[in-house]
């Protein structure tokens, strides 16, 4: 057998079988939370061991739901979360167009501006933030928590579909243009269009950071209960000795249940526009 042959046959078996372990590696921690947050708190206490449940039950979830307040918290991250994608890419579409099209004093400089925000980690900002809204009257709003979120995707939105923005052909423009088609009508006719995978890539990760977010909607929102999004729910969850564990794994599929429900809706977008932009040719 030659080597060519041998290394063919070795990944063929090879594949599957990290696939699997790959597989299994990420699937089951989320797997054990699904079971532990239909299970019973007093079968889990007797048999702490046992993976499936002998009865199954949704009181967890509709305590978690109702007595925890957890509909006012889905509710209020879903606003902060849709509200912040849609100014983020209302912001980021114009300026990731004119970095990737237009020429202009500074364009390179203040391509790796945007990016430069990241070096610095949140707590640093988070000080000055709370001051800051403090004195506005934000503190303990949601559209304070909006602008927040904003201000931390919009640099690497930018730079994401700047990258994307960059593969569009030129003679496509040319032709919309041709055509009599301006400035603005070219973006919404013609780039968008071509721009949906990274604009679906662009906006679930923006709306992931805010879904997920916990350090500023703690900072922001702590003594306003009724404006508390999900991770500041299950925060309160995890921190109190009186929430039976199936209640908190409850709390826990609630605020990564939707996250995956997106993931998978959008997979093939999302892994389109996440591979764009890489290579050039």
């Amino acid at each position: 057998m030659s080597r060519d042959r041998f290394e063919r046959a070795l990944f063929r078996v090879l594949r599957p079988i990290t696939i699997a372990v790959l597989f299994l590696i990420t699937a089951f921690p989320f797997f054990y939370m699904v079971m532990l947050s239909v299970r019973d708190i007093q079968e889990l206490i007797l048999d702490p061991g046992s993976l499936l449940p002998e009865r199954w039950t949704l009181a967890t979830y509709r305590d978690v739901l109702t007595r925890q307040g957890f509909l006012t918290f889905m509710a209020n991250s879903a606003i902060v979360a849709v509200a912040s994608v849609v100014v983020t890419l209302l912001i980021s579409i114009p300026g990731a167009y004119a970095v990737a099209r237009l020429d202009f004093f500074g364009r390179r400089q203040v391509h790796f501006l945007f990016l430069a925000v990241y070096l610095f980690p949140a707590i640093v900002l988070a000080i000055p933030l709370f001051v800051l809204f403090t004195m506005i009257g934000l503190r303990g709003s949601l559209p304070g928590l909006i602008l927040v979120y904003i201000a931390q995707t919009v640099p690497v939105t930018v730079y994401m579909l700047r990258n994307y923005f960059e593969t569009v052909p030129a003679s496509v423009e040319e032709a919309a243009a041709i055509d009599g088609c301006g400035r603005v009508e070219t973006i919404w006719r013609v780039v968008l269009p071509l721009s949906k995978p990274s604009l679906m890539a662009t906006g679930l990760y923006a709306f992931m950071i805010a879904w997920n977010e916990f350090l500023f909607a703690l900072l922001f929102l702590v003594e306003r209960r009724d404006r508390w999004t999900v991770s500041l729910g299950l925060s309160q969850l995890a921190g109190s000795i009186e929430i039976p564990t199936t209640v908190l794994m409850a709390g826990s599929v609630v605020l990564t249940l939707p996250i995956v429900v997106l993931f998978f809706a959008s997979e093939r977008l999302l892994t389109e526009g996440l591979t764009a932009g890489a290579e050039k040719g």
